[in-house]
């Protein structure tokens, strides 16, 4: 069975992979994007998704949806961080929908401001 996967239900082909698999591929590339600060376990109930040792924040798989919780950098306009959110979850999460929960908003000022502000102070 040489290229072909494994579902949660033990079906072989090309359907979505297991839900850690989905949940840690869409985690690692969300927390790639420059507009997120992080991932969020945000409200109840929690997003957080089940994995072997510590459980992962921030994206949950389900069989209709994957859900992902973000906490968002500081000046990018919401609905924009939340669009690019599910472009790059969309690809990774098969025929789930993705919804997209932004829990907070981190006040991260960037090392060249501060040394901006350094310089001329």
């Amino acid at each position: 069975m040489t290229g072909s996967t494994l579902d949660q239900a033990g079906r072989t082909g090309a359907e979505a992979p297991p839900s850690v698999e989905v949940a840690e591929r869409v985690a690692a590339a969300v927390s790639a994007l420059p507009g997120v600060a992080g991932l969020a376990t945000g409200c109840l109930p929690p997003v957080a998704g089940l994995q072997v040792g510590v459980p992962m924040s921030g994206v949950s798989v389900w069989d209709d949806a994957v859900e992902i919780g973000v906490v968002a950098r500081f000046g990018r306009p919401l609905e924009e961080l939340a669009d690019d959110v599910r472009a790059v979850a969309r690809p990774l999460a098969g025929d789930r929908r993705v919804d997209v929960l932004i829990a907070d908003i981190a006040d991260i000022v960037e090392d060249d401001e501060t040394d901006a502000d350094d310089a001329t102070g």
